[in-house]
């Protein structure tokens, strides 16, 4: 089972190497993550960082966790 992040907006998905856990987590704190992203010198972990950019294109729409076999 892979999980990640519709836009029911744009009807937009991505699906992070992560679990779901993980991308609640992102979803839950953007605001920490995007602090973390600007003071970071090596970078955040490839899925923050697919999650974060996906997270800011949808800024004010409908995001919700979706799964896929």
């Amino acid at each position: 089972m892979q999980y990640g992040y519709k836009c029911e907006d744009c009807e937009v998905a991505i699906f992070p190497t992560t679990t779901r856990t993980e991308l609640a987590w992102l979803k839950d704190r953007i605001h920490v993550v995007r602090e973390v992203a600007k003071h970071s010198g090596t970078g955040l972990d490839s899925w923050m960082m697919d999650g974060l950019e996906f997270l800011n294109d949808h800024q004010g729409h409908s995001i919700v966790l979706v799964s896929r076999r």
